[in-house]
């Protein structure tokens, strides 16, 4: 068989560059990394540790015990007492389970999940002077895990990170051009191509075509919507198992993974979305130096391994 050659793609609307080497790829099932942090004294997420003063909300099972919890960051990078770094930052507990990460929940707990970023996001909204809100995970000591037990985090502020507000101007441009949106069109694309994932009645997932990081995965709301918080149940329902299955292939490779949701409150023309980038590899001298990044998994191959 000819060797597979190299490829540089651009992303669908930033002016950022990778390059896809699939003859470097390594099947799925040899990348290994050890992504589970030791513990080296009482974990501050499970119940009996948790000041009760730091809770912000709750969402409960059936028997009135919390089911996912979120807690002030007592360790925050910004606060709403300091005008230099203003903003504020919340832990979200993802469950009670000491020894459970978030792919070997079940469907509906990750939707509970889900449901706590909406009412985090609603909640934070309120604050006029807080346009930036970002509900993230780090899993694995690659990206950046410092707590075994399993969380995510919310981060708000008054600052607009300048990729976003590049994204917004190019999907602004893009809507006059075509009188669509650019996700909207993308999402129908990859839908029907080699890089899906998943898709059901409410959700597209897909490996995007210029993937900057191995088995890297985006899931889309099919209606455009501006942010988690104009979900319906149904559709956090499907996002949920989306998410279920990429995260239990990842599970099933020892992967690292960060994934993030974006919502800029001053912008209405958001297509919501949630990004998903293991980190099994890091960024070195060509990323560093360049900035165009070199990605041995192509998009192609991991959506085939999504699907598997």
């Amino acid at each position: 068989m000819p060797k597979e050659r190299s490829e540089i793609r651009k992303s669908y609307l930033l002016d950022k560059y990778v390059v896809i080497t699939p003859g470097r790829a390594k099947r799925p099932r040899d990348v290994k990394e050890q992504t589970i942090l030791k513990r080296s004294g009482k974990c501050p997420f499970c119940s009996e540790n948790i000041d009760k003063n730091n809770i912000k909300d709750r969402i409960n099972d059936k028997n009135g015990d919390w089911q996912v919890l979120s807690v002030a960051n007592i360790f925050p990078a910004v606060s709403l007492d300091n005008k230099k770094a203003y903003g504020t930052q919340e832990v979200v507990i993802d469950t009670p389970n000491h020894q459970k990460e978030l792919a070997d929940l079940s469907i509906g707990h990750i939707q509970k999940l889900l449901e706590m970023y909406s009412k985090r996001t609603t909640e934070l909204t309120k604050n006029k002077n807080l346009d930036y809100i970002l509900c993230f995970k780090n899993q694995g000591s690659k990206a950046g895990a410092s707590i075994i037990h399993a969380h995510s985090q919310i981060f708000a502020t008054k600052m607009i990170p300048k990729e976003l507000e590049e994204e917004a101007y190019l999907l602004s441009k893009y809507k006059m051009k075509h009188k669509t949106c650019a996700y909207c069109d993308i999402l129908a694309k990859e839908e029907k191509g080699k890089r899906k994932i998943y898709s059901d009645e409410n959700v597209v997932a897909f490996t995007p075509y210029a993937s900057e990081y191995h088995y890297e995965a985006w899931i889309f709301p099919r209606r455009h919507l501006d942010n988690i918080t104009e979900m319906n149940k149904e559709e956090l329902a499907s996002f949920s198992q989306a998410l279920k299955l990429i995260l239990k292939k990842l599970k099933s490779i020892d992967l690292s993974f960060n994934y993030f949701l974006h919502n800029v409150v001053s912008n209405k023309e958001q297509h919501f979305y949630l990004k998903i980038q293991p980190r099994d590899s890091i960024w070195a001298g060509v990323e560093l130096a360049s900035g165009l990044v070199i990605n041995s998994v192509s998009p192609e191959k991991a959506a085939d391994f999504y699907r598997q």
